[in-house]
């Protein structure tokens, strides 16, 4: 088609949707894809990228898995898992997301044969949102009983201690008493001479030789005000109780906070997170300084970074640095792709996806020192070595710290600033689980729920809450255990390894590296260096996850709540957590291969082909990714325009399209006609 007057060929403006007229913009949104959506800022992106990385873990579980696996040596395994499994992964998702500006079901239009990665991510992403809300609503809780001038957890003087209460003993014997084996302190001077000897107390009073009858089950106080005071716990998985209302409306104030800032999408949630990702930060900054001022402290640091070299001949330790990488960046639970997918398409998904792990990692040791400078001046208050007062996860935030606060001058404040910070970290990783489960909701029926979706999140909270009302029993406690146990375990390890299958095997790494290139440039995608990421998704992640995957399995052992083993049943409930996970990879494997056509080799083949409709959201980047394929010898995954041939009679069928400036006409190759 050409102009009469200059004989001049009118540029072709290239379509996804046709004959459908180019979308109304929303006054004043400025999104780059206005029917989506997009960040409002590429530091909103930024920001709910660490806050969904830097959790809980970072400051209760790696300090403790540390310390346990070589103290400063654990930090080499560490840095080469990351280096090897989790930039990688964590590249990969960003990448895959933004590119086609979907969440993690649909992204895998790209293969369709892996597609049931996607449908596992948020099943795993449901289910742990369940439970993960429970443990902020623990943190609520402290945050309340943090509101007082003598915290709950420093004596033994309430209704949920009991007479094992380790402060009750103290004050027996500072007193001028003894324990007895009927449970009560009885004074010295009221003890006849036998009951002198029974106990090894000198006729002078010398308690040098007494021993306190029943210290192996002595507890302290913040352990009883956890286990009695807080959970009232029941003891078994099996003997539920009642629901605790505390704890009930503490996991209500939870979930509508969760709402509240997730009702209007990433407008919301991106605004939030300007606070939640950063205050955590201020408040180990505080921390440190005050540690650093407590006599002690440097017991707690020597302990926590001092190297032990023989401890990296175990392989335990390198898969508790694999795994630890693993969890701690987030990488497969289907988040990174949800949130990347926001992104404008020509964000450097490249630097972001180098800055967030780095941060995510130095922040882990960060908090390592913090913690372990507080628990040092723990252990010297109360004359013990800094091992018999570390403890691991929960106990490691509700019980371990609890008790190192009392100690310190202040400590409601202390107190209620550190639970205040669990808060903010356990929000931002809430909000982008469950903002995972709604956005692959809402690509599936964008059409019904994307309209909706305000209605969608507060339906999905409500449910969430009602189910999490079992974790909030007197057997709660147990329920929050096995499913974080089972929930989320190997399946992340099986999805990413089919992941780098997925994209390096079958998509094909050159044409993965293609697509990046159409986002954020030649000068990135031609480095020699970038040539690391493709050995990457091809080899050395998937070797390194099939080491971590073949020694979870062979060290493999059911599962226990510390000391407490779980009935057959609860391991069956949680190989059930499992299988609706995992079983939607051969299911929507089989169905695949069912639906396509041809011989069995066609099938396969059609199994591994992106479908028509696979490729960026918006026509002037499918051109361009169209061009940049074309110049670089690879094969766009998609069509120009994300239709089928076969649903034109031909190629070369002139289409009138709709542009900004009027009507051009072009065809599928987007040549002019």
């Amino acid at each position: 088609m050409t102009d009469s007057a200059s004989n001049e060929k009118i540029p072709v403006q290239v379509f996804v949707n046709d004959p459908a007229p180019l979308p109304a913009k929303k006054p004043g949104s400025g999104d780059e894809n206005e029917e989506r959506g997009n960040w409002t800022s590429q530091m909103d992106f930024m920001l709910s990228c660490i806050g969904y990385a830097v959790g809980l873990g970072n400051v209760w579980r790696f300090p403790y898995l540390c310390y346990s696996n070589g103290g400063g040596a654990f930090l080499i395994p560490y840095v080469i898992m990351l280096m090897f499994a989790g930039i990688p992964l964590f590249f990969l998702e960003l990448s895959i997301g933004q590119y086609g500006s979907n969440g993690p079901i649909r992204c895998w239009r790209s293969v369709p044969a892996i597609r049931g990665v996607g449908y596992g991510m948020v099943a795993a992403s449901a289910f742990v949102g369940i439970y993960y809300n429970v443990i902020i609503c623990y943190t609520i809780f402290y945050m309340i009983q943090s509101l007082t001038s003598v915290l709950p957890w420093e004596d033994c003087h309430h209704s949920w201690n009991s007479y094992l209460c380790s402060e009750l003993f103290d004050e027996c014997v500072d007193e001028g008493g003894i324990v007895t084996l009927n449970k009560t302190c009885v004074p010295i001077a009221n003890l006849t001479s036998e009951e002198k000897a029974f106990y090894n107390v000198s006729e002078d009073g010398n308690l040098t030789h007494y021993t306190d009858p029943f210290h192996d089950d002595r507890k302290g106080p913040s352990e009883e005000f956890y286990r009695n005071g807080m959970l009232h716990d029941s003891g078994s998985i099996e003997e539920s109780g009642y629901v605790i209302w505390q704890l009930a409306l503490c996991l209500l104030l939870a979930w509508l906070i969760v709402f509240l800032c997730l009702a209007k999408g990433i407008k919301s949630s991106g605004k939030v997170v300007y606070f939640t990702a950063t205050f955590p930060y201020i408040v180990l900054f505080i921390l440190l300084i005050r540690g650093l001022t407590l006599p002690g402290f440097k017991d707690g640091i020597i302990f926590f970074i001092t190297p032990r070299w023989e401890l990296l001949k175990n392989p335990k330790v390198w898969k508790d640095a694999a795994v630890q990488i693993f969890y701690s960046l987030s990488a497969s639970w289907g988040g990174l792709t949800t949130l990347s997918s926001y992104n404008r398409f020509k964000n450097n998904c490249f630097r972001d996806a180098m800055i967030v792990p780095l941060l995510n990692c130095a922040t882990s040791v960060f908090a390592g020192v913090v913690i372990f400078s507080i628990l040092g001046a723990m252990a010297f208050e109360l004359g013990k070595p800094v091992a018999e007062v570390v403890d691991e996860q929960f106990g490691l935030a509700f019980v371990a710290y609890p008790e190192a606060v009392t100690h310190m001058p202040g400590s409601p404040v202390w107190s209620f600033l550190f639970f205040f910070m669990l808060l903010t970290l356990g929000l931002d990783s809430q909000f982008c689980i469950i903002e995972t489960v709604v956005t692959a909701l809402t690509d599936q029926f964008p059409d019904y729920l994307r309209p909706r979706k305000t209605k969608l999140v507060a339906g999905y909270c409500t449910a969430c809450f009602f189910i999490g009302l079992i974790c909030v029993t007197q057997a709660g406690s147990y329920w929050v255990v096995l499913m974080d146990k089972y929930a989320a375990d190997f399946a992340l390890l099986i999805f990413a390894f089919m992941e780098c299958i997925g994209i390096g095997w079958i998509y094909g790494a050159k044409r993965f590296s293609n697509d990046i290139r159409t986002m954020v440039g030649d000068r990135i995608v031609d480095s020699v260096l970038f040539k690391w990421w493709s050995l990457n998704w091809c080899f050395l992640t998937p070797a390194v996850l099939s080491f971590v995957l073949l020694f979870n399995w062979s060290s493999w052992s059911n599962p226990t709540a510390g000391d407490y083993e779980f009935p057959a049943w609860a391991h069956g409930f949680g190989w059930v957590l499992i299988m609706s996970s995992i079983s939607w990879i051969p299911i929507v494997w089989v169905y695949e291969f069912v639906k396509a056509e041809g011989s069995i080799l066609e099938r396969f083949r059609a199994m591994g082909t992106p479908t028509s409709d696979w490729g960026p959201a918006l026509p002037a980047h499918r051109n361009e990714a169209y061009n940049v394929h074309e110049r670089h010898g690879t094969t766009m995954g998609g069509t120009i325009d994300g239709f089928a041939p076969e649903d034109y009679m031909h190629v070369n069928q002139p289409k009138y399209v709709p542009t900004e400036n009027g009507i051009a006409m072009g065809n599928l190759r987007g040549e002019s006609v």
